[in-house]
């Protein structure tokens, strides 16, 4: 099934538990302030899937949505407001980009593919308290091993220009266990592509081969949104 599909029965019983919480924690659409629901079906609607490309020096991107509108409210509202549960409505975004990405790069099986999640940096976990791309790797049923490790403590991204993300993230990462994998990386939102162009020199380094990259979301090519931090 695919993001543009009727709703999963997954589905139904997640926004009849939000509906029965909504009694006692009140809580509102993440994509149109709609009231005692996280998130309404046509606002789950609006997260079908259609996945774009890109191209960061030489490493491509699948993404499966624009980062903008309703999807870009329900992952801000998931990585900066603590909603965890809308992780869950991003999931089958995330997996049917993967299945794009696989499809495109390799005629190896999906399970010779070692999916490598951009790590969450140490500042953003104490903030969050979750991992965000690992929650959204396991809702969509998608084995993540963390082969990266952040060194330094590298600023907050959404506070700075192109130029700036770029050295910002300079020899952010470290790889292990990575010798002899073929990988994609796989991140949340991509914005300049300075986090995944880094990501993918350490596993190089590393031995790994990078076959590219697959994000939920993509920002519109003509700016930076400066409310997500790749």
């Amino acid at each position: 099934m695919t993001a543009t599909d009727t709703p999963t029965f997954a589905a139904r019983v997640s926004d009849a538990l939000g509906g029965a919480l909504s009694l006692v924690f009140p809580t509102w659409c993440a994509g149109c302030d709609a009231p005692d629901v996280p998130l309404c079906a046509v606002c789950r609607g609006a997260l079908a899937v259609d996945v774009r490309t890109r191209t960061v020096d030489g490493l491509t991107v699948w993404s499966a949505l624009a980062f903008e509108g309703i999807a870009a409210r329900v992952v801000r509202a998931a990585k900066e407001e603590g909603r965890t549960t809308l992780l869950r409505a991003l999931a089958p975004a995330l997996r049917d980009a993967v299945g794009h990405a696989v499809g495109a790069v390799s005629t190896r099986p999906a399970r010779a593919i070692t999916l490598v999640p951009i790590p969450t940096s140490a500042a953003a976990m104490r903030r969050r308290g979750y991992r965000v791309v690992d929650s959204i790797c396991r809702h969509a049923g998608l084995p993540a091993h963390r082969l990266l490790i952040a060194r330094g403590r590298a600023a907050d991204q959404r506070v700075l220009d192109r130029a700036q993300r770029a050295r910002n993230v300079a020899g952010a990462f470290t790889a292990r266990e990575a010798a002899g994998r073929t990988v994609l990386l796989v991140d949340d939102v991509v914005t300049t592509g300075a986090t995944l162009r880094e990501a993918a020199a350490a596993l190089r380094a590393a031995g790994a081969t990078v076959l590219g990259a697959v994000t939920v979301a993509s920002t519109p090519r003509k700016g930076i949104d400066t409310a997500t931090d790749r």
